[in-house]
């Protein structure tokens, strides 16, 4: 019964990380698509979606079964339920994926607005923070998680200067406004891929650690017991 238990177990290792992979994959194929000016590699992002989809069903069906047959306990129990929001969190870094190849093809209608160098920078970024934060779930390894919850502040402060540097683009000529604004989106979609990568980082804490830091929790509830007048 505990070996079938382990390779159940593995076998949800297996759908994260080929969920990962795929998720990651479709970031990367969609911002190419919009460097190298190439309407099939937007294509090609598409027709992973339905692929990210199933496997984000199948995981919750695995963990729930888990849940109900096995009765896990303690660090079983905190792997399962992590794995769940993990694959939430995957799913949207996969439609995240799918917005910028999206946005991509519109661009893609219009003369080039400037060289991309901060976007891709951005992207590549977001997608070691993925990379990075599955292995760091699958071998439990919470200093490579805090690194990846720390690497979000550089995808930030990427997104301001794009930002930025496009207003200016839109202040100076009115006929760059379309193109900065799709720009802009797809900047904020690389931020939020960088968040979801955050979330599961903190995950991973969860995990590894048996506590919650999402928020700053642990400095909010210093606060309010100060407030309370707990000591």
């Amino acid at each position: 019964m505990e070996r079938q238990f382990d390779a159940e177990l593995n076998a949800l290792n297996e759908k994260l990380l080929h969920m990962a992979r795929l998720a990651e994959e479709s970031v990367a194929l969609a911002v190419k698509s919009l460097k190298e000016r190439n309407e099939a590699l937007a294509q090609d992002v598409f027709k992973r979606e339905g692929t990210i989809n199933l496997l984000e069903i199948d995981i919750d069906e695995l963990c729930m079964k888990l849940l109900a047959l096995r009765q896990p306990v303690a660090s079983d129990l905190r792997f399962i339920t992590s794995a769940m929001k993990i694959g939430s969190e995957l799913e949207r870094v996969g439609d995240l994926g799918v917005n910028i190849a999206e946005v991509s093809l519109e661009l893609l209608k219009q003369p080039a607005l400037k060289p991309l160098i901060d976007i891709p920078r951005m992207a590549s970024l977001a997608q070691s923070m993925v990379r990075d934060s599955l292995n760091a779930f699958v071998n439990r390894d919470e200093k490579l998680a805090r690194s990846v919850c720390e690497r979000d502040d550089d995808v930030d402060s990427l997104n301001d200067q794009v930002f930025r540097e496009l207003l200016t683009y839109m202040m100076n000529d009115p006929s760059t406004i379309n193109r900065s604004v799709g720009l802009i989106l797809i900047g904020r979609h690389l931020e939020r891929i960088a968040d979801h990568a955050t979330n599961i980082g903190e995950d991973v804490i969860y995990l590894v650690l048996g506590k919650t830091i999402k928020h700053h929790i642990e400095e909010i509830r210093r606060e309010a017991a100060a407030n309370a007048g707990i000591k």
